[in-house]
């Protein structure tokens, strides 16, 4: 198992080596444009609404009088975290859409990188079949409706998360922390389900193995975090996500289903 945090974010970067490797790349390409195609959307979307909570901000404070200094420190204050977690919050809601909509070719890559890491280990038993893009059509009811389970899953406990910012000023300051963490977490459900997936491995029991090592999960899933909100590198993060989230289930969790 991966039981530490070290041992589960390394998986991300054996992912980002092997978005170009001979059997992967092919697969890279189309979750690559739709990466490309809604963090864009969000970038822009950010810098409009900063804009707006700028100039917002700036004439309230106007309108505190005498106690214009005081709004003015409780800004510079706030006003950082506030950025963070608006940046954590937008970037996430994205990331969520692309993955959506890209799942049916995220399950390919991890169906590529499984076949892979079993030819690499020597295994005996017989490999997942390559499903290929007659049989993705078939099967794409079946991965969207995968991806709905998922977000039944994270929105009552994002709406939780979202009501840290009602507490003044503790929750300004608590809600980019909690925001993180939970999304760490959600970011390593939403990848290494897809090799799980593929294994018609339920939703359910595939929480509950994830929760034997929440140290591991929360590392892989903070490191993708963190590249989700670096410009460049974001772009490549949710294909190479799918490849280290792939070899994570297979070197952790694959013996436990498949014997």
């Amino acid at each position: 198992m991966a039981q530490n945090s070290f041992e589960g974010a390394h998986y991300l970067a054996s992912g980002f080596r092997m978005l170009l490797q001979k059997g992967i790349k092919r697969y890279v390409f189309i979750p690559l444009g739709i990466n490309l195609t809604l963090l864009t959307i969000a970038l822009i979307y950010l810098i409009n609404q900063i804009s707006s909570w700028a100039s917002w901000i700036e004439n309230t404070i106007t309108s505190w009088g005498a106690w214009e200094w005081l709004g003015t420190a409780l800004a510079w204050l706030i006003w950082p975290l506030v950025i963070i977690g608006a940046v954590l919050f937008i970037f996430f809601f994205f990331s969520m859409l692309a993955n959506w909509i890209a799942a049916p070719f995220n399950g390919l890559l991890a169906e590529a990188v499984e076949r892979k890491l079993h030819a690499e280990h020597g295994n005996q038993d017989t490999p997942i079949e390559d499903q290929g893009f007659k049989d993705l059509i078939k099967d794409t009811p079946r991965l969207l409706k995968r991806e709905w389970t998922k977000l039944k899953y994270y929105i009552p406990r994002a709406l939780v998360c979202l009501l840290v910012l009602f507490i003044p000023i503790l929750g300004a300051i608590a809600f980019p922390i909690i925001w993180f963490v939970f999304n760490a977490w959600m970011m390593s459900v939403q990848y290494i389900d897809y090799p799980m997936d593929n294994h018609k491995i339920s939703f359910d029991d595939m929480l509950k193995t994830l929760q034997t090592s929440r140290s591991g999960t929360l590392g892989f899933g903070s490191l993708v975090m963190l590249c989700t909100m670096v410009p460049i590198l974001n772009l490549l993060v949710m294909p190479a996500a799918v490849c280290g989230a792939t070899q994570l289930w297979y070197e952790n969790y694959r013996s436990t289903y498949i014997k």
